[in-house]
């Protein structure tokens, strides 16, 4: 078993847009209406918006790799590109999109840990990230992983307003 990071170009952009449109389908699709999914998918996972995201000097992106495979991948941002308004010494987990088919392989601490190596080269005092209220298993992963719920926030899935919790890990 080997895994790799590699950080995203624009050349990857079909891929990261593939991993997107797999990710959110196999975790919320279940929970969500095909309307409010398809609504969704179209305007935050488009090649625009994710070539924007791409460009954004303020986000990085890497590709997790399960045996050669891309089994995830890992967003953060910085300064104004972060999803909230939060201190300069906060750096944002955005997005961590692992696959089904790779999940319970430790991919999910790779590109945590991944983050907080990436926040303490840019001297950040605390990550935080947003993950939906009922996406249990996400919420006890990241308890797990020294993360508190410091807040809460709205997320609109289509037309449907969701809520978000805020969960933090101060640095050592």
């Amino acid at each position: 078993m080997t895994i790799n990071i590699k950080k995203c170009t624009i050349e990857d952009l079909c891929i990261l847009q593939e991993i997107n449109y797999e990710t959110f389908n196999e975790t919320f699709k279940q929970q969500n209406s095909p309307e409010n999914m398809k609504v969704y998918l179209e305007r935050a996972f488009n090649l625009k918006q994710l070539e924007k995201e791409l460009s954004n000097t303020s986000s990085e992106f890497f590709f997790v790799y399960f045996n050669d495979e891309v089994a995830g991948y890992l967003k953060v941002n910085i300064n104004d590109a972060q999803s909230e308004e939060m201190s300069d010494e906060l750096l944002e987990i955005e997005r961590i999109y692992i696959k089904n088919k790779f999940q319970k392989h430790g991919l999910g601490k790779y590109l945590l840990n991944k983050a907080m190596e990436i926040a303490m080269e840019r001297n950040k005092k605390k990550i935080w990230l947003g993950v939906w209220e009922k996406n249990e298993n996400a919420i006890a992963f990241y308890k797990k992983m020294g993360f508190a719920q410091t807040g809460s926030h709205s997320f609109y899935m289509g037309d449907e307003e969701q809520m978000d919790f805020i969960m933090t890990k101060t640095l050592i």
